[in-house]
């Protein structure tokens, strides 16, 4: 705001430079003030103070106008973006689409879900997608993946703040993806994956000391004895114990050993060739679908099957997996219901198929027409049935390990009772089928002739083949099965377990039994705690039987629910911390299937590329 003086000039930019000695002289005021002259010294500077005093008229606030503009339209793409992410993520739906040109009619999920935001917000239109600088849309692919990553963070610390420095369990699974990428993507030695799994727990705060549990399949490199990561662990950790995934054994024991018998592996194997002829065409799903229909009509109308609401659903064959629980069951009972049109499909390749699907066809009607397939499919669906309930049960997220315990004691029950006494209705099964289908039946008495020998004299009877070589035998190794595979978790740890079930008034209660188990977790319960937790015991059940609140409780996870909201847990601590390590042990790897199962829905086979690193 400075000028240069210049003598004789009226007025300058300073009031006074060498001095002021004019006190009674107004008019030098007067002209220094510039009275009419706005372009005067004064004048201008009045003028520049007022500017400099309204902040608003300055080039930093103008730039800051412009800066401030251009965060609020980063603000509204990018929470559009999230947003969409959002939705996606909690949906377990695909973000990428085939094409995401600008010239596609369908940009994928995540594109799609964003213009349809700007659809029904102007705000929102005028600045995403066309309307955004090509530099700063929030939309590309690495994008989507930051913010996925974010929201996976955000998860993962509330999992974390909720564990605080308390104990857990570990379970660890792998499968491939649509790609057949395995999505365990570290070197499967198992000290590649302890190493893997220390990194892990560093990155978020937690220590295999904290381990109570593993859970993992039977793989060598998880289970082994010496060297597999279980033993890893358990040299750092003695008190993270191990449990083989139950439904993991389950699908081994009745699945995997029924094919040792060579009748019923044959049996299995043409299952499956059944499902390469039907179930590979979509002409002839229909058709099974069709003749179905047809037959159900046909039956209502004749009285044989009653109409009502749930009943008579549309039928079809569904295929098995080695891996997925309970799936054989469903298979074969399909089969069952299907048979007529499954066998008038087969006849109808037979005739107008392909030479290759021809012969398979040919070879499944003749022995889908003998009273092997007829007995071994009936025998398999009688002990796929009982194991199914179990198999639901392994997969319930709130399964207990004593439950769980509970219900292959009953599984193993049901099937030794098959042995002694169901041999008599399942061969009246097998007859009714036979006659009802119009296949020929055998006598038990009369001597068994073996299909693939004709010729050969068994010297044994049908009674002798089917009843002890076949049922006795299959159900024999599956009771050995049991027996072997699930006393694989410490049978001590489990018996003293067994003390805190809450049943009929806590009726299998043992004191001693639950301080024994106490023992077995040296790093929760040293021997001060281990001295007071006696007498905490003796109160505990002292109090929680004359609560009626507890008198109808149906398992362990019933206990420390009911603990928790009566205020027990911090009234007995000890009891609660020692119920909780009880409820940490895992059963089953369910829970880790149910991630691979999101992730065949979120990853397509056009998408392959975008993964979530977690």
């Amino acid at each position: 705001m400075e000028r240069d003086y210049n003598e004789g000039q009226a007025g300058s930019d300073a009031f006074a430079i060498n001095g002021w000695n004019g006190w009674n002289k107004k008019s030098r005021l007067d002209t220094h003030e510039g009275k009419g002259n706005v372009n005067s010294f004064h004048n201008v500077a009045v003028k520049r103070c007022d500017a400099l005093m309204n902040q608003d008229q300055s080039i930093h606030v103008a730039f800051d106008k412009q800066t401030d503009l251009t965060k609020k339209q980063n603000r509204i793409r990018l929470d559009a973006s999230i947003d969409s992410v959002r939705y996606l993520l909690h949906q377990g739906l695909a973000f990428r689409g085939h094409d995401e040109s600008e010239e596609s009619k369908n940009k994928g999920n995540f594109r799609e879900l964003v213009h349809t935001l700007a659809n029904q917000n102007e705000a929102i239109r005028n600045v995403v997608l066309e309307n955004a600088p090509r530099n700063c849309k929030w939309v590309c692919g690495d994008i989507q993946k930051e913010i996925a990553n974010y929201f996976a963070k955000i998860t993962l610390n509330s999992i974390i703040d909720e564990i605080g420095g308390d104990v857990f369990s570990l379970l660890i699974d792998e499968a491939a993806d649509v790609s057949d990428k395995e999505q365990m993507a570290v070197e499967t030695s198992a000290t590649c994956l302890k190493a893997t799994l220390q990194k892990l727990f560093t990155e978020i705060g937690l220590s295999i000391k904290q381990v109570r549990g593993q859970c993992y399949d039977g793989a060598s490199n998880m289970r082994g004895e010496f060297n597999g990561l279980k033993a890893k662990i358990m040299q750092e950790n003695k008190s993270a114990y191990y449990v083989h995934c139950f439904a993991h054994q389950l699908q081994l024991v009745i699945v995997a050993v029924s094919k040792k018998h060579d009748d019923i592996a044959d049996f299995f194997y043409m299952i499956s060739v059944l499902f390469n002829v039907v179930g590979a065409s979509c002409k002839r799903k229909d058709m099974i679908r069709e003749k179905h229909r047809e037959e159900v009509i046909k039956a209502i109308g004749s009285g044989q099957i009653s109409t009502g609401t749930g009943l008579n659903q549309e039928q079809t064959l569904q295929r098995a997996g080695d891996t997925r629980w309970g799936s054989h069951y469903r298979t074969l009972s399909s089969l069952v219901k299907l048979f007529p049109s499954v066998m008038s499909v087969l006849k109808y390749v037979e005739k107008e198929g392909k030479s290759e699907k021809k012969c398979q066809a040919r070879g499944l009607v003749a022995y889908f027409e003998t009273f092997d397939f007829v007995f071994y499919l009936h025998m398999m669906l009688h002990i796929l049935g009982n194991a199914n309930t179990l198999s639901q049960s392994l997969q319930r997220k709130d399964q207990d390990i004593l439950n769980a315990i509970s219900c292959v004691k009953s599984t193993r029950n049901e099937l030794q009772e098959l042995r002694d006494n169901g041999w008599d209705s399942l061969l009246e099964k097998a007859h009714s089928f036979c006659e009802e289908h119009h296949i020929e039946n055998v006598n038990m008495q009369e001597q068994y002739v073996n299909r693939h020998k004709p010729r050969h004299k068994t010297n044994k009877t049908n009674l002798q083949h089917y009843q002890i070589e076949c049922l006795n035998s299959v159900i024999d190794w599956q009771l050995q099965e049991f027996d072997d595979r699930f006393n694989e978790v410490n049978s001590a740890l489990l018996g003293h377990m067994a003390s805190f079930n809450p049943k009929d008034s806590f009726a299998a209660f043992n004191l001693d039994s639950l301080v024994k188990l106490a023992e077995f977790y040296p790093d929760d319960f040293d021997s001060r705690k281990l001295d007071d937790l006696g007498p905490e015991l003796r109160t505990y059940i002292d109090n929680v039987r004359a609560d009626e609140r507890f008198a109808n409780l149906d398992g362990i996870a019933d206990l420390a629910k009911l603990m928790v909201e009566t205020n027990k847990h911090i009234t007995f601590p000890l009891v609660y911390h020692l119920l909780k390590l009880v409820l940490i042990l895992p059963v089953a790897t369910a829970s880790v299937e149910r991630c691979f199962s999101a992730m065949n829905v979120v990853k397509k086979s056009y998408a392959t590329k975008w993964v979530i690193n977690s």
